[in-house]
């Protein structure tokens, strides 16, 4: 039997391939960055061309490093941004336009439009979500309108929907020769076209949007026995492994924290932060600014749902930083020139580059720096860019206690910021909870994997994945509660001074 599980993680910035072993520890990686293309203000896109050669390049890559095939793998996992989406051509497997990325704004008119007539909250009993630019059926809707030709493919039965794991997948299994188009529950979660109930396709919701049903895969468990096909013996693994688990990645991130039970917390600290919170069977509807999804559907199991707090920039804020006012050579420095200070000199900076999301939702929010004096130097400007990842994940972190009524016991933390350890000791100060960080802190890939292996046998049950979850690092709070509330209080006024800013 073979005794590793491979994981594609397609995320933002960058296509990563990781093989682990039966204890979860990585034994191969990969990785390489794709193009961020920006035609118009708001407007983001990928070329989902490129995310696909890219992903051949880092399977090949990854497997050659450790010195393995595809015939080594029990099974293939896959974890992806979500929200963005992609439309082609069955028959080519042409794009019809670049991917429209999560970020992407240019859909706002239309959830206008859809706002005006319901209100923001008009779907949010069936699929867990407010109208957004953020989600992808609004996006698809603006496809279907914009791209010349695309309704009339669809119609047809000739255009293709998918968020990235179904554009994957459907290339993985064959493509025009026979690829399976299908997307897990978790992807489908996040479109705002799912009702929970069903765990299907809203029909009402195509009608509103003008969708085409036909259009759009088939939804599948998170980890299928069943499998979604297998992989080409002529394509980048050289070998038939099944294509066994797909997660969104901040559920993936969930599965490899082993955050099972309900009132589990993990944070994401990645271009933007992702904190989601398990709450089992029960599906929580937010009543301050959180979204319901589906956590991850374990082969026939019932649905398991989570609260999300979804923050736009947080590890971009680094990068700008670096990219565009040029005070750090590298997003690793920062650190270094954050340390320089003692604290951020009286400033905050409110990183709402294209609005604020959870828990504000405000699309005419823009970014904030507030507090100057002379005094401040790049130092408290470089601390004032991490606090301000930490004070936006404690304000999700309230919604959720709000929302659930659940005390958090502790944070477990994951992605490319927690090495930053000033920003991890702030992050446990200011929420007033244990931040702990994992031995594999790429947890989104390992997600993919055990959801994959899973479904094959390679791993019996979720009660294993516990006990190969293994503590790192852990940062307790040194804080009293009068010293973070006056932090979160200035946090807060820099934030009310932000939204709204936009007038039209």
């Amino acid at each position: 039997m073979a005794r590793y599980v491979g994981a594609i993680d397609q995320g933002t910035t960058s296509t990563r391939f990781m093989v682990f072993d039966r204890e979860g520890r990585v034994v191969a990686a990969a990785q390489k960055e794709h193009r961020q293309i920006y035609p118009e203000p708001g407007w983001v896109e990928h070329d989902p061309l490129e995310i696909w050669e890219r992903t051949q390049e880092v399977i090949r890559e990854g497997l050659g490093r450790a010195g393995l095939t595809g015939e080594d793998l029990a099974a293939l996992g896959l974890t992806n941004q979500r929200e963005t989406i992609i439309v082609w051509d069955r028959r080519t497997g042409r794009p019809y336009t670049n991917a429209l990325v999560w970020q992407d704004t240019r859909s706002n008119a239309i959830c206008q439009e859809l706002t005006a007539e319901g209100g923001p909250d008009r779907f949010r009993d069936r699929t867990g979500l407010p109208i957004s630019t953020y989600f992808s059926g609004p996006k698809l809707r603006w496809t279907l309108e914009q791209v010349p030709g695309v309704r009339q493919a669809a119609e047809r039965g000739e255009a293709l929907f998918g968020t990235v794991d179904t554009w994957l997948l459907w290339w993985l299994s064959g493509g025009p020769e026979g690829g399976v188009h299908v997307t897990d529950v978790t992807n489908a979660s996040r479109t705002l076209l799912m009702n929970h109930a069903t765990l299907d396709w809203d029909p009402e919701i195509l009608a509103i949007l003008g969708i085409p049903r036909a259009m759009l895969p088939a939804i599948r468990p998170s980890s299928d026995p069943d499998l979604y096909g297998t992989t080409r013996p002529d394509g980048p693994l050289a070998a038939a492994v099944p294509l066994a688990g797909a997660l969104g990645d901040q559920q993936a991130a969930l599965v490899g924290q082993a955050a099972f039970a309900p009132g589990d917390v993990k944070n994401t600290y990645g271009t933007g932060c992702f904190v989601v919170m398990n709450t089992g069977e029960r599906r929580v509807l937010s009543r301050h600014g959180l979204l319901t999804s589906v956590a991850y559907r374990m082969a026939d199991e019932p649905a398991v749902f989570c609260l999300e707090g979804s923050i736009a920039i947080t590890g971009a804020l680094v990068q700008w930083l670096r990219d565009n006012l040029g005070i750090i050579q590298s997003s690793g420095e920062v650190e270094r020139l954050a340390r320089s200070v003692e604290d951020s000199g009286g400033i905050y900076f409110v990183p709402a580059f294209s609005g604020l999301f959870a828990p504000h939702w405000d699309s005419r929010a823009r970014g904030l720096l507030i507090g100057l004096t002379r005094y401040v130097n790049r130092g408290h400007l470089a601390r004032a860019v991490l606090e301000a990842t930490a004070y936006q994940t404690e304000e999700v972190l309230r919604a959720m206690r709000q929302d659930s009524g659940a005390s958090l016991a502790e944070l477990r933390v994951d992605g490319g910021m927690v090495a930053n350890d000033l920003l991890m000791q702030f992050q446990a100060d200011l929420s007033g909870i244990p931040v702990i960080r994992p031995q594999v802190a790429e947890t989104t890939a390992l997600g993919a994997a055990y959801a994959a292996g899973l479904a094959v046998g390679l791993w019996d049950g979720r009660e294993t994945l516990q006990r190969l979850w293994r503590e790192d690092r852990r940062w307790q709070p040194t804080w009293g509660e009068a010293h973070r509330e006056e932090a979160l209080r200035g946090w807060l006024r820099a934030v009310e001074r932000a939204m709204g800013w936009l007038e039209a």
